[in-house]
């Protein structure tokens, strides 16, 4: 894929993987331009989901990004806190976090998952104005849905390895089997 190819996937939009009342609904910050180019998420090379996800337990196999559609069989769902595909989240205004939390919330009452987690703790932080929060489950219920924070899987984020995001990941999937 060109360079050219990832700048003209800024205008495409990714569709959500959802049904109603998933166990988990995983949520990214925003799209990269790899997501919105090829149309699945998590899709740039270096981004740990599909590894961790796996190695926490919840897919039985490594999953390839163009497989996300196979993940609601195992009752879970992607989607964003923003739609707007960027290189960087932090292209992303504090304004836009604010509203795809407004859509994320209306989203999540409408399909009522069991577990929201989001992927990404300054994502949430800004999307939901919970300034203090950290790591794992949270306070917040949106409707009858618990939320989650888990590590931003990214290749950028140096302070998490596939280990240890792993095992961030597992203590979720523990909760959400109880």
């Amino acid at each position: 894929m060109t360079a050219q190819d990832l700048e003209a996937a800024r205008d495409r939009l990714v569709p959500d993987v959802v049904a109603d009342g998933l166990r988990v609904l995983f949520c990214g910050i925003n799209p990269g331009l790899m997501t919105a180019a090829t149309g699945h998420h998590f899709a740039r090379p270096g981004n740990r989901f599909w590894p961790v996800l796996h190695l926490s337990g919840f897919t039985p196999r490594l999953m390839k990004p163009a497989e996300q559609g196979e993940l609601l069989s195992f009752g879970l769902g992607i989607t964003n806190v923003v739609a707007r595909a960027t290189a960087r989240a932090d292209e992303l205004s504090a304004e836009e976090y604010r509203e795809g939390g407004r859509l994320l919330a209306a989203k999540v009452e409408r399909l009522k998952p069991n577990w929201l987690a989001v992927v990404g703790v300054t994502a949430y932080r800004t999307a939901f104005g919970e300034r203090g929060a950290g790591m794992g489950p949270q306070e917040r219920t949106i409707g009858g849905t618990r939320v989650w924070v888990l590590p931003n899987p990214s290749g950028l984020n140096a302070h998490w390895t596939a280990a240890t995001m792993a095992e961030e990941f597992a203590r979720l999937r523990v909760a959400a089997r109880g």
